[in-house]
């Protein structure tokens, strides 16, 4: 697996440029995670408790569409969740969501090390099941780390947690967005997917600026806003 071409989509992330480098000085010149803010890591906590429980009934559903999809189809029995291992603030935690492809597309060596590069035939048309197209189309894949969000690993909004390889790539090209704060399932960068500005780094400076210099009120609006653009980018249904 390790071996294979990467798929261009797993990794759009681009270096800072100098005009990042230099609007953003004070940033790259921190040298520690920073500190949680406590408004937002409540309002984190609060709201994935409630969409775990509101989200409930549709991973039920998904849950027998894949088992009625394993019987029909044998190649694509197995478990509905999966997970690898991911970076957050600098921290590996075990990053969890919804299985996509068949089994057989997934190195099992590879899967019991936590080895995103096991699932990495996520772009491949053939790989992925009925139901994983659905998943996929609507990012339901991603409702899983709203545990991840409940246990303290990640937040709802903030720089997209990546992959160990790729977040140390992310780190050799000079990117310190990722070490700073937590992962989010949203961001000002990610919620551009499907647009050239999608990898930009720029996005990811500036929020960390924000993070700094806003008040506690004043990072929840971003957020917020930052949520009301994931969820329009969500319901126009185009996940890939």
């Amino acid at each position: 697996m390790a071996n294979k071409p990467e798929p261009k989509e797993a990794f759009p992330y681009k270096p800072p440029d100098e005009t990042v480098k230099q609007k953003y000085r004070h940033i790259f010149e921190l040298g520690k995670p920073l500190d949680s803010r406590f408004l937002k890591v409540a309002f984190d906590r609060g709201v994935s408790a409630l969409l775990l429980i509101a989200a409930a009934p549709i991973l039920l559903a998904l849950k027998i569409a894949y088992v009625i999809e394993g019987w029909l189809i044998s190649d694509n029995k197995g478990p509905m969740f999966f997970s690898y291992n991911a970076v957050s603030a600098g921290k590996v935690f075990r990053k969890y969501k919804i299985r996509l492809i068949k089994m057989k597309y997934i190195d099992q060596e590879g899967a019991k090390r936590g080895d995103w590069d096991a699932y990495s035939a996520e772009w491949t048309p053939e790989s992925r099941m009925h139901v994983g197209h659905f998943v996929k189309k609507f990012y339901l894949d991603e409702l899983p780390q709203f545990y991840n969000i409940l246990l303290g690993d990640m937040s709802i909004v903030g720089p997209r947690p990546l992959a160990v390889h790729h977040y140390e790539r992310d780190r050799q090209q000079g990117n310190v967005t990722r070490f700073l704060v937590k992962g989010g399932l949203l961001g000002l960068g990610h919620v551009m997917k499907g647009t050239p500005e999608m990898g930009n780094p720029v996005y990811e400076y500036e929020y960390v600026d924000k993070y700094l210099k806003l008040s506690a009120i004043g990072l929840l609006w971003l957020d917020l806003v930052i949520i009301g653009r994931g969820i329009k980018v969500i319901f126009q249904g185009k996940g890939l």
